[in-house]
């Protein structure tokens, strides 16, 4: 399997920095490519990079993680296989939009390392699952 590659969307600089260290600490294969403090420039680094994984706060400037994900969605090369997105956020109200937004999971702010580990496994498994297998005839 490559190496997975993650972007980071999250408003409050020391709040990326810590769910970055600890990502590494429980996925030490992960690669952070980017971190982005904010919707638009969540998008930007996101089609410049093509991440496996996005990690998108909600409530961001310039444009929410739920609307970044939607511009993604629609500029997102055919090409390519969309990242698993991961909302982190402090706002539980958001979690049916967040699913219908295809999120692989739903993560509430203070993040735990109990919790994250969790988001992690269903990220390595979607990851792979999307491996090519052997083929058969």
């Amino acid at each position: 399997m490559n190496t997975p590659t993650a972007l980071i969307a999250e408003d409050e600089p020391l709040l990326a920095q810590t769910l970055a260290n600890e990502l590494r600490a429980l996925w030490p294969a992960l690669r952070v490519l980017a971190i982005a403090g904010d919707g638009l420039s969540a998008v930007q680094l996101a089609l410049q990079h093509r991440p496996d994984v996005l990690f998108f706060d909600i409530r961001m400037p310039g444009q929410t993680g739920l609307e970044a994900a939607a511009e993604l969605a629609e500029e997102w090369p055919e090409t390519h296989t969309f990242p698993l997105l991961v909302f982190v956020t402090a706002y539980d109200q958001y979690a049916i939009a967040a699913f219908d937004a295809q999120a692989v999971d739903y993560v509430l702010k203070p993040v735990r390392a109990d919790r994250l580990a969790q988001t992690v496994a269903r990220l390595q498994n979607g990851l792979r699952q999307r491996q090519p297998g052997p083929q058969t005839s």
